[in-house]
């Protein structure tokens, strides 16, 4: 019988974070390092991205940064090139990568509403499908999307329809290419967090809008980054060697009002 800690050890796997230089993504990178992992960063920030790596290789990880915009089709396939080139795999892949315009519907302009649709979920299909032909060939690997708590329930009071309609079609993304690609031992889940605290939400989280997020929390407060990381390891290892098509919900209790 294996030791189950053991099973929670990414040692000699090849983990891609899109987006992870800041905010949630750099603490997934940074928890997949502390498991053993090598990690690839994919951002469009070359500075913060390579002080992030910097940091990860001081932990004695292998780190690497490659520059690329996920929503062109064009730096999605020569990124993950680089990678297969560089380490002749991917074993995990996280798609991190997205952005909120907090626009009232009947303001928002087109370029508001497809910027958020195709980062948030272009982007994830890009990435997952270019990673998802390498992970056929190797016969094994782990997607992790971000999605949110915003797929269940709709956010108040800020006005995000674009946000929440492209994080619900994310979670239901994840639930489909996990249906489709489970004979290839490729596993598909989803992270959807509540509110966090990063750089997206600071301002936000010191004006009304702040209080009213904590006053609907019934842990009355909002989460850390950090505190997505046990769930992020879980996911890329085989501790979770049964789970896919899961959306798992990390919301201080917020979904359950």
């Amino acid at each position: 019988m294996s030791n189950i800690i053991d099973t929670f050890r990414l040692a000699g796997k090849v983990a891609l974070i899109t987006g992870g230089n800041r905010g949630i993504g750099r603490a997934i990178s940074f928890a997949l390092a502390e498991a053993g992992a090598s990690i690839v960063i994919m951002a469009r920030d070359e500075v913060t991205s390579l002080s992030t790596i910097s940091e990860i290789q001081k932990l004695g990880n292998e780190g690497t940064f490659f520059k690329g915009d996920v929503t062109i089709s064009d730096d999605v396939n020569k990124v993950v090139d680089q990678v297969v080139r560089k380490f002749g795999k991917i074993d995990v892949l996280v798609n991190n990568a997205g952005i909120v315009r907090n626009v009232k519907a009947e303001e928002m302009t087109w370029s508001d509403w497809f910027d958020v649709i195709n980062t948030n979920l272009n982007g994830v299909f890009l990435m997952s499908q270019q990673v998802g032909k390498q992970m056929i060939k190797q016969k094994k690997g782990s997607i992790i999307n971000i999605s949110s708590m915003s797929a269940n329930i709709v956010n108040w009071p800020q006005p995000q329809s674009s946000y929440n309609a492209s994080k619900a079609a994310v979670s239901h993304l994840t639930k489909s290419l996990a249906m489709e690609w489970a004979t290839h031992n490729i596993r598909v889940n989803a992270i959807a967090p509540g509110y966090i605290s990063t750089e997206l939400t600071e301002h936000a989280l010191t004006t009304d809008w702040g209080k009213i997020w904590v006053d609907l929390t019934p842990q009355k407060r909002v989460g850390s980054p950090e505190e997505l990381g046990g769930l992020a390891v879980y996911l890329a290892s085989e501790a979770s060697s049964y789970v896919t098509g899961s959306v798992i919900v990390i919301d201080g209790g917020y979904s359950i009002i």
